[in-house]
């Protein structure tokens, strides 16, 4: 056989072993244990990660086992891109954060193959029964009457809590003083308390409480009504424009993932997410589920980091 100019034996090899291996590990995944990496226990990420793992595992004949680590994300930017271990992570690492901070241990963009949108929640505006407002508008009449502003509980700075009070704060002209808890939890469990007298808050967090005529609810920031409570209205319902946002987390891989590979799993992963079993846990955690291709799912996250990018911005909020 002629040899290609510039090209030896080993390089022609090099790209035939390249162009049947790829396949060959989509088709034979997973043959050992898969991770799935994400954030702290106990929140509706870790929950909704749990659901998926178990289905995935049910689905692979191969244990799925969630490792929560307090920097995931930068854990996984880190890890082998065989599909072995995947990541859980949500607006907050990356969207919110690199529009934050200077530097970060991992690039959102560079470092990771995404692979789909898990799920999505919206954020609901609520407040301590003895607020003297009976819906949104009388709430924004009643807070601008406030001359040092209304205590606005979040779950910690640079959270997506956060960010929605700024997003409510320039689009309504509302005074929020934004004071910050440790989680979501301490922050509806203030607000329950009274220490502060509203607040933004997932409603996996906040619904139950809601429910038993603990917290009013207000408005939901989503495009429309959240399905587990059709009877809170939306942001542009209720007269507040274009107060839009949600939490929301997905699936990524570490960069340089096989692209058949990230194809498959994305394939198996939406199929779980439209099962009725999986669309029931996810409502009952207060989330509705995502979908959609790979590449969808990239420049969803490009989106979300460029409309947080203005919200920052606008505030001149910077962490250090």
């Amino acid at each position: 056989m002629r040899a290609l100019p510039g090209i030896g034996i080993m390089s022609l090899l090099a790209v035939f072993v390249a162009g049947v291996t790829v396949p060959s590990a989509a088709q034979d995944y997973p043959a050992r244990p898969v991770r799935i990496v994400t954030g702290r226990p106990a929140t509706m990420m870790d929950i909704v990660s749990r659901h998926l793992a178990q289905r995935l595992g049910e689905q692979w004949a191969r244990p799925v086992v969630v490792d929560n680590r307090g920097m995931s994300t930068a854990f996984v930017s880190q890890a082998p891109p065989d599909g072995y271990t995947l990541l859980v992570a949500d607006s907050g690492s990356l969207s919110i954060h690199p529009n934050l901070y200077r530097s970060l241990p991992y690039d959102p963009e560079r470092d990771f193959a995404p692979i789909a949108l898990l799920a999505s929640s919206p954020v609901m505006l609520v407040a301590h029964p003895s607020v003297p407002a009976a819906n949104l508008g009388e709430f924004i009449t009643y807070a601008k009457r406030q001359p040092r502003g209304v205590d606005f509980a979040n779950a910690g700075p640079w959270t997506n809590n956060h960010m929605t009070g700024e997003l409510f704060k320039q689009l309504t002209g509302v005074n929020l003083v934004q004071v910050n808890y440790k989680g979501g939890g301490a922050a509806t469990a203030a607000i329950i308390r009274g220490e502060t007298k509203a607040g933004f808050s997932v409603p996996f967090v906040s619904l139950p409480h809601v429910k038993a005529g603990k917290l009013k609810a207000y408005a939901v920031t989503s495009s429309k009504r959240f399905a587990g409570a059709l009877e809170v209205p939306t942001m542009a319902e209720a007269g507040a424009g274009d107060v839009v946002t949600t939490y929301w987390f997905g699936l990524l891989a570490p960069a340089h993932t096989p692209p058949a590979l990230v194809e498959r799993i994305n394939r198996e992963v939406v199929d779980l997410l439209q099962s009725s079993g999986m669309k029931s846990a996810l409502l009952e955690k207060g989330a509705e589920p995502g979908g959609g291709r790979s590449e969808e799912f990239g420049a969803f996250i490009r989106s979300e980091t460029a409309r947080f990018k203005k919200v920052i911005e606008a505030a001149g909020l910077r962490a250090e």
